[in-house]
């Protein structure tokens, strides 16, 4: 892994229960997150996704790409453009830096239907990252002595 590698993108379908979900589960419970009327009154056209959840998505992200044994030290996350239900949000990173210590520091976007929902970086540990021979999502094979291939 080297800087400027792009990781594969993440699609996420934003859908109500997902914003809603994620608003309790972060104890938000601001109206604009669950009240359609409400947030309507306040001038969005619907409920939308709280800074928490997209924190959340964006640890889901790497974890998911990195594997379980990555460990996330630091999030510096903005919001643009709203998720509103019936969306779909697509995320993408790009590796700004490698450490020896298996150290990795990722520019984060994601993006929806009306723009630029996220931006960010995030700093993040996990074994074998320094390894030239190791690459995103690779798994390593030992073949016994006594196999024939």
């Amino acid at each position: 892994m080297n800087a400027g590698d792009a990781l594969p993108p993440l699609e996420i379908e934003i859908t109500r229960t997902l914003i809603v979900a994620g608003a309790l589960a972060s104890r938000d419970y601001q109206d604009v997150h669950h009240d359609p009327e409400a947030a309507r009154a306040k001038g969005s056209p619907d409920v939308f996704m709280n800074i928490l959840t997209t924190n959340g998505l964006v640890g889901r992200y790497l974890t998911d790409t990195f594997g379980p044994q990555a460990r996330i030290h630091k999030v510096a996350i903005r919001l643009g453009a709203p998720n509103y239900p019936g969306d779909t949000m697509v995320l993408r990173g790009t590796v700004e830096e490698v450490g020896a210590d298996d150290t990795v520091v990722v520019r984060i976007t994601g993006d929806n239907g009306i723009g630029r929902h996220v931006t960010g970086t995030v700093t993040l540990t996990a074994p074998g990252l320094a390894d030239p021979h190791q690459g995103i999502g690779s798994v390593t094979v030992t073949l016994r002595e006594d196999d024939p291939r």
